[in-house]
C-alpha cells in the first residue's frame, strides 16, 4: 500500500471512474507517494499546518503505470526512498480515502490505523 496526500477538493473533483492527476505529474512527470511510515515527512515539508488534506490509500498492484522507488529531493537524512507513480492514479486503485490532519503543533505524523490493518 502506498499513500498520497492532497487537498480534499482535488480528490473530490475526480469523476467516478476517472483518474487523479496531481500537478506534479505535469511538473516533474510523476505523482509523489509515500509509505505509511514516511508520509509525514513530505507532508511536513510542504503542507505543515494544513487542515484540508486527505490521504489516498493506493494498491500499487492496481496501477497500470510504472511506480519507481526513488530517493526524496532533497534526500531524507535517514535515506528514505519514496514511490513515484509515473502516470495518473485511477479511482479503482484507491482503496480508501481518510482525512489527514496535523497535530496541535501543526506537524503531521504517520497515520493510524491503516485501513484493513
Amino acid at each position: 500500500m502506498i499513500l498520497h496526500f492532497c487537498p480534499a477538493r482535488d480528490w473530490e473533483a475526480v469523476p467516478d471512474g476517472g483518474s487523479y492527476r496531481a500537478a506534479s505529474l505535469d511538473e516533474v512527470g510523476f505523482v509523489h507517494c509515500s509509505e505509511h511510515g514516511t508520509v509525514h515527512l513530505p507532508a511536513n515539508a510542504v503542507a505543515a499546518g494544513r487542515t484540508d488534506l486527505v490521504l489516498l490509500w493506493i494498491e500499487e498492484n492496481r496501477l497500470a503505470v510504472p511506480v519507481r522507488w526513488e530517493p526524496g529531493d532533497p534526500a531524507e537524512p535517514d535515506g528514505a526512498w519514496f514511490p513515484h507513480v509515473y502516470g495518473p492514479i485511477p479511482v479503482s486503485a484507491v482503496v480508501s480515502v481518510t482525512p489527514y490532519l496535523p497535530g496541535p503543533d501543526g506537524r503531521f505524523r504517520p497515520p493510524s490505523p491503516a485501513p484493513g490493518g
